[in-house]
């Protein structure tokens, strides 16, 4: 990890710094609208095809059913039951209380406003498969559809080398009630569920986390389709704040979670000291061989770095510029400084609350923006999965009142079938 310190860097630098999954010659876009047009022109024959090409593995048919997944989960072990159960029911509990019905407002006299929420009809979630498999994402996105009371539920999944899917996912889809997994991964899923297949249903909104290649597929579909994406959520990341009282091998191992996602993923170390650093370097070497992932974990911490501020304003400063997905603050003093987070994914504070706890049981949610887009996006939540529709109810004395108004501004735009609206009523 190649360390920079912080008084040293210009503006320009830290932009430069700040910047991840760049794609300036647009080659992975080129790939991706190539496969998006191929499924879109081809439909299932398409996917059967990139199954090959991409999975490695010849597929007899497209999904798995109920009495597959009950097949695959049966290998789960009571143990590996209870700890998904836990995870279900965290999850749930925080989810089920960000459903609340809004007030109605009297904005004046006889004129009520107030909003309802009403859940999106389909949607489409995937669920990663690649270098590792990822049945806690299947429980933060099945989990909040669900609540939201979503109609249709279309998962994909990339089959593993068998053509089926891990027995961990079977087995949360037998919690969440969902009885089919498409086995389709990569960009080509996320044509698949925004264009419909003979197989698949075309979807309104599509969730869930990817590498490079899906988000910038989402972002692609979102930009030309009537399918809306959650967020561009691509490879994951991770800025860790420390000082003095951090400890440095819990350090050490939050960065090395976060490496282990994949070779592309970014894991940063802010801290108030070049002494700090120094001390967390040591302990990822120490750990980094124990872990069976190191290969992996090593290329993703050779592609991240450190940064050694003076002080913690100065790393949250940086840290904002920086707008991680995960941001953990390794400090006694987390107090101080919530106050200053700006652009943040999700946040742990203090020393003994790890980034691995929210990826899976504590019950936030861990799809979350990544590539500064923490900027503008939150993480899934229920919101997510509803719309929220307004709605007005205007009496007979609310006419009265609000009717001038409107017909004053309606006369100033010049749109005086607009003011007629209201003076007719008010005639009668």
């Amino acid at each position: 990890m190649k360390t920079y310190n912080y008084s040293d860097l210009s503006s320009t630098d830290i932009q430069k710094l700040v910047q991840r999954n760049v794609d300036p010659a647009n080659e992975i876009r080129t790939i991706v609208e190539e496969v998006i047009d191929n499924v879109q022109q081809h439909g299932d024959s398409a996917l059967y095809e990139y199954a090959r090409k991409f999975d490695k593995v010849e597929l007899s048919n497209l999904y798995l059913d109920k009495t597959d997944l009950e097949e695959l989960a049966e290998s789960v072990s009571a143990e590996q039951k209870a700890a998904l159960e836990t995870a279900y029911n965290n999850i749930y509990k925080f989810h089920r209380a960000q459903v609340k019905p809004e007030d109605k407002v009297e904005t004046m006299p006889g004129v009520t406003c107030w909003r309802e929420l009403r859940p999106i009809e389909k949607v489409g979630l995937y669920i990663p498969g690649g270098t590792a498999v990822l049945p806690s994402t299947f429980l933060m996105l099945g989990i909040p559809a669900r609540i939201a009371g979503c109609h249709e539920i279309v998962v994909c999944s990339p089959p593993q080398k068998n053509g089926k899917v891990n027995a961990f996912i079977a087995y949360v889809a037998l919690l969440l009630g969902i009885d089919k997994i498409y086995l389709v991964g990569g960009s080509q899923a996320i044509a698949a569920m925004a264009y419909g297949t003979e197989s698949i249903t075309k979807v309104d909104k599509i969730f869930g986390p990817g590498n490079q290649f899906v988000t910038k597929a989402k972002t692609i579909i979102q930009s030309t389709t009537s399918t809306a994406i959650d967020m561009p959520a691509g490879p994951s990341e991770v800025l860790v704040i420390a000082d003095e009282t951090a400890t440095p091998a819990y350090i050490a191992a939050d960065l090395l979670a976060q490496a282990e996602h994949g070779i592309d993923s970014q894991s940063v170390l802010v801290c108030t000291s070049a002494k700090i650093a120094q001390e967390a370097l040591a302990e990822v070497e120490k750990q980094l061989p124990t872990l069976p992932r190191a290969e992996i974990a090593k290329l993703a911490i050779d592609n991240s770095y450190i940064v050694v501020t003076s002080n913690l304003e100065q790393a949250m400063d940086f840290s904002n510029q920086y707008a991680p997905e995960h941001l953990i603050l390794a400090t006694e003093r987390w107090k101080e400084i919530t106050g200053f987070i700006i652009n943040a994914g999700s946040v742990f504070l203090g020393n003994l609350t790890p980034e691995s706890a929210g990826d899976y049981a504590s019950g936030t949610n861990h799809t979350l923006p990544t590539s500064s887009y923490a900027r503008a996006y939150s993480g899934v939540s229920v919101d997510s999965f509803v719309k929220k529709i307004t709605f007005q109810h205007i009496t007979r004395e609310g006419i009265n009142n609000i009717g001038p108004t409107v017909q004053t501004l309606a006369e100033l735009e010049g749109l005086h079938a607009h003011a007629n609206a209201v003076s007719i009523r008010n005639k009668n």
